[in-house]
C-alpha cells in the first residue's frame, strides 16, 4: 500500500469533517438545487450495451459573502486557525464572486490553496556529509518522539546510512525501554545510561562512540517535561553546550515532534520549543487519529518551518516524507 493511500484512507476524521463541511456549505442555500435537467436523449449504442447513463449534475451555489463566511467558520473549526482561514477564503474569492460552484470545485480550490501554503515547507530532512550528523529530537512526552526516532532510523538504515540512537530521556525508564525495542526493530544500536543520570553526558559519550565508529547519523532523544520549562530549558541548553565541545556545528538538525491530536495547542508547543531549542524542522504524528489535521496548515502558514515527515500509524513504515499535494487532497476528501 502506498503512503498516499494510507494517508487518504486514514485521514478519515479530518477529511470527513472538511469534506462534509464543504458539501453542507454548497447545499445549504435554496438556490443550490440543480436546475431541472432537460429530457435526456435516448441512449445510444454504447449506453444500451453497457447500461451507462449521464451522472446527475452536482448542486451548485453562487459564491457570495454569506458563503465565504460559512467557509471561514468551517475552516476555523477544522483547526486551520483564524488568520489562515481568512487568507485562504480571500484567495478563493478573488475573481470568483458570483460564480456558481459545486462541492467538488470548492474542494479542488481549497486543496489548491492548502497545497500552495504547504509546498514551501515540504522538505525532507537534509543530509550532510559531516559525520556524525547529530539530530536532536525534542517534543512533549506522548507526542511520539520515540516511535518517530525508531521509524526514521529504520528508513535511514534502509537507505544505506549507519545510524546510532542515544536514549537521552534518562528519567523515564519506559521511554528508554521503548527506544530499545524500536532500535531492535530498526537494527540500530541504542546507547543508554543509568536512570536519572545526566543526559548531556550520555549525549557526549554517544557522539564520541558515533565518531569512533564512523556513524552517519546520531539521533538523540530528549525529555519532554513542559511542566517546569526552566528545568527543561537548562537541560536542553546543557546538552547543546556539551555536544558542541565535540563538534561546534552540532546539532545539525533539531526536530520537533508534534501530536496532531493536540490541535491548536501544537502552535503553542512550537512557540515554546523555538524558545527552548533552535528548532530546524517539524514531524507531525498521529494524523490517523484526529479530526484536527488542519492544524498542520496553520503551522506552515504561521511559522514556515520545514515539515520533514508525517505519521499515520504505529507500524515502522507509517512515517514518510511530507508531500504537500497529497496531503492537501487527502485533507479535503478528494
Amino acid at each position: 500500500m502506498s503512503f498516499f493511500t494510507k494517508l487518504r484512507d486514514r485521514l478519515t476524521r479530518s477529511s470527513a469533517k472538511i469534506g462534509e463541511g464543504l458539501d453542507d456549505i454548497v447545499e445549504a442555500a435554496p438556490e443550490a438545487a440543480p436546475a431541472p435537467a432537460p429530457a435526456a436523449p435516448a441512449p445510444g449504442l454504447v449506453g444500451r450495451l453497457f447500461g451507462t447513463s449521464p451522472k446527475p449534475e452536482e448542486p451548485r451555489r453562487a459564491l457570495d459573502d454569506a458563503m465565504l463566511e460559512e467557509l471561514e467558520d468551517m475552516l476555523v473549526q477544522a483547526d486551520l486557525g483564524v488568520d489562515t482561514a481568512l487568507r485562504v477564503t480571500a484567495n478563493i474569492a478573488e475573481g470568483r464572486m458570483g460564480r456558481r460552484l459545486s462541492s467538488t470545485e470548492l474542494k479542488e480550490l481549497l486543496a489548491g490553496e492548502i497545497a500552495r501554503i504547504m509546498t514551501p515547507v515540504a522538505r525532507p530532512l537534509p543530509l550532510y556529509p559531516k559525520k556524525p550528523q547529530v539530530v536532536l529530537v525534542v517534543g512533549v512526552n506522548g507526542a511520539g518522539k520515540t516511535t518517530t526516532i525508531g521509524k526514521l532510523a529504520s528508513q535511514f538504515r534502509a537507505a544505506g546510512k549507519s545510524v546510532m540512537i542515544a536514549a537521552g530521556d534518562t528519567f523515564r525508564a519506559a521511554a528508554v525501554e521503548q527506544l530499545q525495542i524500536w532500535g531492535q526493530r530498526a537494527g540500530v544500536p541504542v546507547m543508554v545510561a543509568a536512570q536519572g543520570s545526566d543526559p548531556a553526558s550520555l549525549a557526549y559519550d554517544a557522539m564520541a562512540r558515533a565518531e569512533a565508529e564512523g556513524a552517519d547519523l546520531l539521533m538523540i532523544d530528549t525529555a519532554g517535561r513542559l511542566q517546569n520549562r526552566q528545568d527543561l530549558m537548562e537541560e536542553l541548553a546543557k546538552i547543546v553546550r556539551v555536544i558542541r565541545k565535540k563538534d561546534p556545528t552540532a546539532p545539525h538538525n533539531t526536530l520537533l515532534v508534534l501530536d496532531a491530536t493536540t490541535g491548536q495547542n501544537a502552535l503553542n508547543q512550537v512557540e515554546t520549543f523555538r524558545q527552548l531549542a533552535d528548532v530546524s524542522g517539524l514531524v507531525m504524528t498521529k494524523l490517523d487519529g484526529t479530526a484536527r489535521g488542519g492544524v498542520l496548515v496553520a503551522l506552515a502558514d504561521r511559522f514556515g518551518l520545514p515539515i520533514h515527515a508525517i505519521g499515520v500509524g504505529e507500524q515502522i513504515d507509517d512515517l514518510d516524507a511530507f508531500d504537500a499535494n497529497d496531503f492537501a487532497r487527502a485533507l479535503v476528501g478528494l
